[in-house]
């Protein structure tokens, strides 16, 4: 963003500002000042005023003029074609040292004597402003004959190039770094009066209408106006030279000048593309997609709001009657929806889409202001509008949470005074609390910690005092801390039991999951772009994983591979849960003394005591899972407080020898349901209990797991304990089998006499030759 002093002074007074304090001001409140440049015009330097000019006698493109320089008229041979079309302009005199140590001397010019020089911009140092001499005219002050140049405050400017960072849409007008200035200067800006000459035609009802199309999303200011000449202004050339705004049509350059000094974005149409055959003017604003706006005359598309704009409905200077536009749109809205259509921009894009101004009114009246001074302008009474009603960000600031941000006491007046020469409307809610109404300018302030931020901005961060730091840890437990917590917990004990732990990508083979039959994601749902072609989409299961794993590990000659993962699986639908899981492959335990290095394979038995002394207590019961992966007689489902969270299972030996590993155990358990839960204390008796076991006969089909719950049913409250300890099967037993528990029996009132155990036993077993149809040993 480059301004100029002179043009910031048009809205903040800075005269007793520095160029020194500028730029530590700009650098201070985030504004980083890239280029600061003084333009110093050479002494002897003045108005000259032309008086005649004529053809130098012997050079075709010389003339020779007669100029008044204040002391004197002066001789001087000019080679512009353009000294011809002009009556004031800048003379360097005998004596005067322009840029490059160039001396003006008394010349002789083919045979005709020339008393120095009449300037083009470049020559005195300011930007290039095209082919030709400067031709002076009283926009930039009263124009003196024989005053240097140089006391022109618009002359003698100092160009400002700053570095914006991209939420800082607000500042891409002259306008809103004033704003900035006047908070951190605590200096008012200057009021903004426009006042045109009495040239107003009827009303602009009369000839003109608007239609709006669909949902509206741009705020629209339409003025309409006739032109019967156009004057160039030298200021507004020079300044748009300086920030390097260039237009070559003058009409384009008071548009540039405009929108560069408000921020707000504003277009010229012909009016004339937007006659009906009725002879009047109809805009149609329409809605195109969310977040975007065309303009329609006579079902032909002119403009996109903010985007761009047709070339042949574009008013130029030889437009008569002129349609002027101001828009505001949304920038994150537009941005979204420009770059999903990938519609052509222009330059005036790159200022909607970082936030222009919504204040559209203001833009229109200097627009108007300036054309009234250089054009012979009428313009229409009232204008067309399209009003969106748009919700404010409202933000709740607290004082004393600003001044823990900030790092300083700041108090709640301060804050309010700041906020309010920002642009921020305030209403007080409590003694240290205020509700701050962010403007639509500052649409990247969403938070307590932006309002923070230019708090600090505004303050100045080199005016908080330094502190050592201090950092108050405040308890802080919560579920997610108590699932950190035993997370941590399981991962130490499987560690312990001698698991080591596997970590892998969310990822998996599609083709894998599909052929031991895991659910897969919808192909809707699916990776748009896979990091590699073998994790193609998201896991189901964490076990297909931890099978590559062991195959790894075989690979390289590992011959017991305990492995567990905590990790998150997707459904079809991308729902997301978290699962323990656990694979045991090969050996039992490593080749030692103990075993006369040959240890033996892992089993259910040892699987199962493995899993256990990492997740705790647990029942089996027959599995109801169905995968590819489980082996169809040596599997389980693990029931956790009376629910099935999971399933424990041999691997199937096809599957064993796909992946080319040895005798492999899996498990695959809900997560969430392992968590640890509030338990209520409970008595602890405080008389001996006793064991007692019990040998019973019952039919070889009949499972110990329908034994347990026929023993679980029973309300004996002695009865502590329940577990088996053996089963023998024999010829002689036939069709049946031996089973032998074992029963812990204990009272919390007293020490257990015989019969007492006598009875808790004979219920046993009557139960048991009941529901078991079990007979005694």
């Amino acid at each position: 963003m480059i301004i100029t002093r002179s043009w910031l002074q048009e809205f903040i007074d800075l005269k007793s500002v520095s160029n020194e304090k500028l730029y530590e001001t700009f650098n201070s409140i985030g504004l980083e000042v890239d280029n600061l440049n003084e333009i110093k015009i050479a002494e002897k330097v003045v108005v000259g005023k032309i008086l005649s000019v004529e053809k130098h006698p012997d050079a075709d493109k010389l003339n020779v003029c007669q100029i008044d320089v204040g002391s004197g008229t002066r001789q001087i041979v000019c080679g512009a074609a353009n000294v011809v079309d002009a009556e004031y302009v800048a003379v360097a005199t005998i004596g005067a040292v322009l840029p490059g140590d160039f001396a003006i001397k008394h010349a002789k010019l083919r045979g005709v004597e020339s008393e120095g020089m009449v300037c083009a911009a470049s020559e005195l140092g300011l930007p290039d402003m095209g082919k030709g001499i400067m031709i002076l005219d009283e926009t930039i002050g009263k124009l003196e004959v024989g005053r240097e140049v140089g006391s022109y405050a618009c002359m003698s400017d100092t160009i400002i190039e700053l570095e914006l960072t991209a939420n800082r849409g607000d500042c891409l007008s002259v306008y809103g770094v004033a704003r900035d200035l006047s908070s951190a200067l605590d200096i008012e800006m200057k009021p903004f009066e426009v006042r045109l000459e009495d040239k107003i035609k009827l009303g602009i009802a009369r000839v003109a209408e608007i239609h709006t199309e669909g949902e509206m999303d741009a705020d629209l200011h339409y003025k309409l106006a006739t032109i019967d000449s156009l004057k160039s202004s030298f200021l507004v050339n020079l300044r748009l030279a300086m920030v390097g705004l260039e237009e070559k049509e003058q009409l384009n350059s008071f548009l540039a000048y405009s929108t560069h000094a408000t921020g707000v974005i504003l277009r010229a149409y012909d009016s004339q593309s937007f006659r009906n055959s009725e002879g009047k003017i109809v805009v149609t604003p329409r809605a195109k997609a969310q977040g975007m706006m065309e303009i329609v005359a006579n079902d032909k598309v002119c403009s996109l709001v903010g985007v761009n704009q047709l070339a042949e409905v574009t008013a130029n200077d030889e437009t008569k009657e002129l349609l002027l536009e101001a828009s505001y749109m949304n920038p994150d809205r537009l941005v979204e929806a420009v770059s999903n259509a990938s519609e052509k921009v222009d330059d005036l894009y790159y200022k909607t889409s970082r936030g222009s101004s919504p204040e559209l009114t203001f833009g229109l009246s200097l627009l108007g202001s300036l054309m009234d001074m250089h054009t012979d302008i009428s313009c229409y009474e009232g204008s067309l509008n399209v009003k969106v009603e748009r919700e404010q960000v409202r933000v709740k600031v607290d004082a004393k949470e600003v001044s823990s941000i900030v790092g300083m006491k700041i108090e709640l007046s301060k804050i309010v005074t700041i906020l309010k020469k920002l642009g921020f409307d305030t209403s007080k809610m409590g003694e240290d609390t205020v509700s701050v109404i962010v403007p639509l300018f500052r649409h990247d302030i969403k938070h307590i910690q932006d309002i923070s931020e230019e708090i600090v901005r505004i303050v100045g961060i080199n005016n908080i005092e330094a502190k050592p730091f201090s950092f108050a840890e405040k308890p802080r437990l919560n579920d997610t801390t108590d699932r950190y917590k035993a997370k941590k917990e399981f991962k130490n004990r499987a560690v312990g039991v001698g698991y080591y732990e596997n970590v892998s990508y969310v990822f998996s083979d599609k083709t894998l999951l599909q052929k031991y039959g895991f659910v897969v994601t919808q192909e809707e749902l699916e990776l748009a772009n896979p990091i590699a072609e073998e994790l193609n989409t998201l896991r189901s299961t964490i076990l297909v994983n931890l099978l590559n794993a062991v195959k790894r590990n075989v690979s390289y000659s590992k011959k017991s591979i305990p492995l567990f993962e905590i990790g998150a699986v997707f459904g079809d639908k991308r729902e997301q849960s978290e699962v323990i899981s656990f694979v045991f492959s090969g050996q039992e335990e490593g080749e030692n003394v103990r075993n006369s290095g040959k240890p033996t394979p892992i089993d259910f038995a040892a699987f199962t005591q493995k899993v256990g002394a990492v997740i705790g207590g647990f029942t089996l019961e027959p599995c109801t899972y169905d995968n590819g992966l489980i082996h169809p007689y040596q599997s389980a489902n693990v029931i956790v407080d009376g629910k099935v969270c999971g399933f424990i299972a041999k691997l199937h030996p096809t599957v064993q020898e796909d992946f080319g590993i040895p005798v492999t155990f899996i498990a695959e358990l809900d997560f969430d349901a392992l968590l640890p839960k509030h338990i209520n204390a409970k008595a602890i008796s405080k008389f001996q209990g006793v064991y007692k076991d019990l040998s019973v006969v019952i039919d070889k089909s009949l499972s110990y797991y329908e034994v347990a719950k026929v023993l679980h049913a029973l309300e004996e409250p002695m009865l502590k304990d329940i577990y088996p300890v053996d089963i023998y099967e024999d010829e002689k037993l036939g069709d049946k089998k031996s089973l032998s528990i074992r029963f812990f029996i204990q009272s919390m009132e007293k020490t257990l006499e015989d019969t007492d155990i006598e009875s808790i036993m004979d219920n046993i077993m009557s139960i048991l030759e009941r529901k078991c149809k079990a007979e005694l040993r």
